[in-house]
């Protein structure tokens, strides 16, 4: 029985052999000698597809930023603003290295493109003036992603917060510091879980977006 063909080297197979290659070990872990030895072809073939490394992780931003689900239009804008939000944290979870390229390069990619253009309609549809928009959508995207490189590179996993806060009530007098004390100690008897919510950050966001928007109608 004859081996089965490889698929042809392409663009489209090469991002996604480098996304792929990052999620499992790292961005710093990607090189065009490595994906080439992934995708088993000769490194200097990778170059008739990108051009260089920057080529290569800009193709990857765009591609990343295609799973993201855009705001639809003409419906409730907090809902499609907050399914747009949910969905860009599944991403950036998904992809942990991808936070910290997309807020560090300037990407212009068909994906990335529309996706900010389906943001700024849904915006400035809900009644915001243009630079409001402009500054709504860039305190929700700022949360967005500081909220997963803070999820990522958090020192202490969820299931250790109260052995952690334990630990750490000696340090924090009630009589120095006790608001820390108090918290520390709700952490530590389980009566508070102390974990991250990205949607209580997120509905204050909107819902102050909606006071605003109601003041311009």
């Amino acid at each position: 029985m004859p081996p089965a063909r490889r698929a042809p080297l392409s663009r489209d197979r090469i991002l996604h052999a480098a996304i792929k290659l990052a999620d499992r070990h790292g961005l710093e872990a990607l090189s065009m000698r490595k994906l080439a030895t992934t995708l088993k072809v000769e490194a200097m073939s990778l170059y008739n597809h990108v051009a260089n490394k920057d080529e290569l992780l800009d193709g990857m931003v765009d591609v990343v930023i295609g799973e993201i689900t855009r705001p639809t239009r003409g419906g409730d804008w907090k809902a499609a603003m907050r399914a747009r939000a949910t969905s860009a944290l599944a991403v950036m979870t998904a992809h942990p290295w991808a936070p910290m390229l997309v807020v560090s390069r300037i990407s212009v990619g068909p994906n990335m493109l529309g996706y900010i253009d389906a943001t700024l309609a849904t915006l400035r549809e809900a009644g915001l003036p243009w630079f409001e928009t402009d500054r709504a959508w860039n305190a929700i995207d700022n949360y967005i992603y500081g909220f997963a490189l803070q999820q990522q590179n958090f020192p202490v996993n969820p299931d250790e917060y109260a052995s952690a806060a334990a630990a750490y009530l000696p340090m924090l007098p009630a009589d120095v510091y006790p608001y820390m004390h108090e918290l520390s100690a709700r952490v530590a008897d389980g009566s508070h879980d102390g974990t991250l919510d990205f949607g209580f950050g997120l509905e204050l966001i909107l819902d102050g977006l909606e006071r605003l928007r109601n003041t311009r109608e």
